[in-house]
């Protein structure tokens, strides 16, 4: 029988010894490193969400973005051919074609910023509201149901809605996702995420925090509208002032032998330079007048 080299084995089992080693050293380093999820991407929201936020907030829910964007190519469709057919001048046609397809927008924004300003005014009631609620034993759902009932008026179907969802489902969370979506604001963005944290980490500090972001609401409303008051004339200068021009032009379309200038291609380029500069001076203006807007940024 032929024995084994005792070098050979020693070498052998030396190796393994080092593989061995080496497979426990690089688990002890592996396992000081912690696996981390996969973070979904954030997205930022298209110019359809926001159109989307602003009928919500204009209270025109029922109406989609396509909706909106049909009357815009309506009303440029129906302006241009009327006013062609009064003045037989393209480029004047075209430039209040374009002012008539952008009013629904432009409407529906003003609504929005005007019930912003509104609920702004309302929400410290409705988060008092809450607070008393809480205070007074009820659960925290039940809380945002009695607002339904007892809180401001133009705050109250959210939270009738809010709580037939509620009954029906009983799924708290869900149903505060679909009280966001109804309500499309920054603020009661704010508020629900703050209710969702309050369910989930329980505690004692809930009325607290209902009283503090009161507080904070309150006098960012009172801030705002001060400045807003002061502000307002940078703001009403700026539409007069882009607004005079094409008032004249409109006056001078009743009679169309004084809009025929305007036909030949130095008309027109004098009438793109001149929307171009009144669009460009008109942001500009607003740019610096008037108070920068809440972003829905927990949507």
């Amino acid at each position: 029988m032929i024995g084994v080299n005792p070098v050979v084995e020693l070498h052998a089992t030396g190796s393994l010894l080092g593989l061995l080693l080496g497979c426990g050293v690089f688990c002890i380093w592996w396992s000081a490193w912690v696996p981390t999820g996969s973070r979904p991407a954030s997205r930022r929201p298209s110019f359809g969400d926001r159109l989307t936020d602003e009928l919500v907030q204009a209270g025109y829910a029922s109406m989609g973005p396509r909706t909106l964007l049909t009357a815009c190519a309506i009303a440029f469709s129906m302006v241009l051919l009327t006013v062609y057919a009064t003045t037989g001048v393209a480029p004047v046609a075209l430039c209040f074609a374009a002012m008539a397809g952008y009013a629904p927008v432009a409407l529906v924004r003003m609504r929005a910023r005007r019930r912003r300003a509104s609920l702004r005014e309302l929400w410290p009631d409705a988060v008092d509201n809450i607070a008393s609620a809480v205070r007074a034993g009820l659960a925290l759902p039940e809380a945002l149901v009695q607002l339904g009932r007892r809180g401001p008026e133009e705050l109250r179907p959210a939270f009738q809605a809010f709580a037939e969802d509620y009954r029906a489902t009983g799924r708290f969370h869900e149903c505060l996702d679909d009280l966001k979506e109804r309500l499309s604001d920054p603020v009661g963005d704010r508020l629900v995420e703050s209710l969702r944290i309050a369910r989930e980490v329980g505690g004692s500090d809930l009325g607290r925090l209902l009283r503090t972001l009161s507080t904070f609401l309150r006098e960012d409303s009172r801030t705002r509208a001060e400045l807003e008051t002061r502000q307002g004339w940078t703001v009403n200068a700026a539409r007069l002032a882009v607004s005079a021009p094409w008032v004249v032009l409109a006056m001078l379309c009743t009679r169309p032998e004084s809009v025929r200038a305007y036909s030949s291609a130095t008309g027109a380029g004098v009438l793109l330079a001149g929307g171009l500069v009144s669009v460009v001076a008109y942001r500009l203006m607003i740019h610096i007048g008037r108070l920068p807007e809440d972003e829905r940024v927990l949507r």
